[in-house]
């Protein structure tokens, strides 16, 4: 008589985590640390090589980038770096974990832009709002190179490319519909801007965060950039505003919109 066959039970939730906790370890520790690696892009093979890669033939092109700055570019690898750059006060999920890192916008901005002759360019990632706002705009100022904050602007060309297709689909204006969104921090705001160059009217607008709707004549978790979003209206909450809407975007926590 054959024993009856066993049944395992699916993993719960908690041991999913677990294993894919493990797993993400294990697969940044192995078979060496970190995922990323250097490697020459010239051949070093023998003496004349490496009289050529360093002395005395680097001091050719030293001297070429003293003459003009600009020949980096042209001798160096500087036009293929891009210097990824965070003090991690908004990292996703995670929130301000960056505890060594610096904290004050003006003085974060004095260490980037120091930067500026070593990359081509500067990618900002996982900077609290309001300060990544502040950030981004001195260094757009100072430096001379192309500077990117992911969180906003790598959001908002998406959001706005499935938007704009998403109602042309609907049929749609985008001059006329109505859009409130849950979240006013990096990513929120900065699609916003750029969803109201693309048609999308300003009086159309809601904005909502933890303290309800962004209304005129509220100071409670407000700054400069979030106040160009402030509505006359006598709604303070999410579920009010969002009557009528043709689009929600949802740039917060999960679950907040409920049926």
């Amino acid at each position: 008589m054959s024993d009856s066959p066993s049944h395992t039970s699916a993993p719960s939730a908690e041991e999913k985590r677990a294993e894919l906790r493990r797993a993400a370890l294990e697969y940044h520790e192995f078979p060496v640390p970190g995922k990323i690696a250097i490697a020459a892009t010239k051949q070093m093979v023998n003496q004349r090589d490496l009289s050529l890669a360093y002395s005395p033939g680097v001091a050719a092109p030293c001297e070429e980038i003293v003459k003009d700055p600009l020949n980096a570019f042209k001798y160096t690898a500087r036009g293929n770096l891009v210097g990824v750059i965070s003090n991690g006060t908004a990292v996703l999920g995670l929130g301000d974990i960056g505890a060594l890192d610096e904290k004050d916008p003006a003085r974060l901005v004095e260490v980037i832009a120091a930067l500026e002759p070593t990359f081509g360019a500067i990618n900002l990632e996982d900077i609290k709002a309001p300060d990544c706002f502040y950030v981004e705009r001195e260094l757009r100022k100072r430096m001379k190179i192309p500077v990117f904050h992911d969180d906003q602007h790598g959001t908002a060309i998406t959001v706005a490319a499935a938007m704009v297709n998403g109602l042309k689909v609907a049929g749609k204006d985008i001059g006329q519909v109505k859009l409130v969104t849950s979240g006013a921090g990096a990513a929120a705001l900065a699609c916003l801007n750029l969803l109201l160059k693309v048609g999308l009217k300003r009086e159309n607008v809601y904005v909502t965060d933890l303290a309800g709707v962004v209304y005129e004549g509220r100071e409670e978790l407000m700054d400069d950039d979030k106040r160009q979003y402030m509505q006359k209206t006598d709604k303070r909450k999410l579920a009010e505003v969002i009557e009528g809407a043709d689009v929600f975007l949802g740039l917060s926590a999960g679950g907040v919109l409920k049926p």
